[in-house]
């Protein structure tokens, strides 16, 4: 897609700090990393978000975040990684991405993205479940 920013990055118009180039997928350091390390892996192929992903892309796409998450262990000494994908909402590039973040315990990461709420009771929670069942149903 002609304006959009990784597939600039993955046409090579766009300069990035690649760390993965693989005929299915790019990964590469984020410009504005919550932590130093912290890596988009994004299918060559443009997909605007997880729901349009084929199972084509899945394998591959997934695949390579399974891989960069071991990675950034060795990479960074990192005692694991925070795993992402925005969809819409706080997707700042329409353009299906994986963050890899790595992470240490103590690295000060507190309810980065969400706040937590709580059901009122299990009548409520069994309600949101059963929404949820219904909608995957069809």
């Amino acid at each position: 897609m002609a304006d959009c920013l990784f597939c600039s990055i993955i046409a090579g118009t766009t300069p990035a700090q690649l760390v993965l180039d693989t005929p299915e997928v790019v990964g590469f350091l984020d410009i504005r990393p919550v932590f130093k390390g912290h890596t988009l892996i994004v299918p060559r192929a443009h997909v605007p978000t997880m729901v349009e992903m084929s199972d084509e892309v899945m394998m591959p796409l997934f695949g390579a975040a399974r891989s960069v998450a071991d990675a950034v262990r060795t990479a960074f000494d990192a005692q694991g990684s925070f795993v992402a994908v925005n969809n819409v909402v706080s997707q700042s590039v329409p353009h299906l991405h994986v963050h890899v973040v790595p992470r240490t315990k103590g690295d000060g990461l507190r309810g980065f993205f969400w706040p937590r709420t709580k059901y009122a009771d299990d009548a409520e929670a069994e309600e949101y479940a059963g929404k949820l069942r219904a909608a995957l149903a069809g």
